[in-house]
């Protein structure tokens, strides 16, 4: 299979190898993914498959998504994200099953797409990553200053897209070929090697790389 999983970021930690290396990994959390929606050419004109995470309370879910649930007899869930897949796998996928973890090998390499964390209203220095000028002999209170940002009497203006202080993360990222180091079958946990995009607690979706192989 080639489909995705929706999951949670726990955190990050460390594993060791049997040679006594240190691995850093990502702690993904990506049990009870399951299917509210097949959706073939027939019907929609495509094939895909639509997929729900986590536990969200009756209360929270409007009439229109729980006449939506009850088709397929699932658990109203915090995150649902569409996958495309080929009319061969869509034949081997029934309504309201579980996608198994199984379908993620360790070494595979996979893609992790999710939130990058918010930091806000931030200055030119932090957001463009510009260098800052000396904060002594003279320089009065402009050591984290953008500086000068216009030009000249012609044009006389400023061009937009001028990088200047703004708005700061909490853009949707993805990460590639980042690599499985173990799979957790008990606890439904995925330690993919390295640092994936979000903050703990976050959601994030799994998908095998488009760039590399297992």
């Amino acid at each position: 299979m080639t489909i995705g999983l929706v999951g949670r970021k726990v955190g990050m930690t460390r594993v060791f190898t049997d040679d006594g290396e240190a691995i850093p990994v990502t702690v993904v959390e990506v049990g009870g993914n399951r299917v509210t929606q097949i959706k073939t050419p027939a019907t929609d004109g495509y094939s895909a498959i639509q997929v729900t995470f986590g536990e969200r309370r009756a209360s929270r879910v409007t009439k229109a998504q729980m006449g939506h649930l009850a088709k397929s007899g699932s658990l109203a869930g915090t995150l649902t994200r569409e996958f495309s897949v080929s009319e061969v796998q869509v034949a081997d996928i029934s309504l309201g099953s579980v996608l198994p973890l199984d379908q993620f090998q360790v070494g595979q390499k996979v893609d992790v797409t999710g939130t990058t964390l918010g930091k806000g209203f931030t200055g030119a220095i932090k957001r463009h990553h510009f260098s800052s000028n000396r904060a002594s002999h003279g320089n009065s209170l402009s050591h984290n200053s953008p500086g000068s940002i216009g030009m000249a009497q012609d044009p006389g203006r400023v061009f937009p897209g001028k990088r200047m202080a703004g708005h700061y993360g909490d853009d949707r990222r993805t990460t590639q070929n980042l690599e499985i180091v173990r799979i957790d079958n008990v606890r439904n946990l995925l330690l993919i090697k390295g640092a994936i995009p979000g903050s703990k607690g976050g959601h994030v979706i799994v998908k095998p790389a488009v760039k590399g192989g297992a």
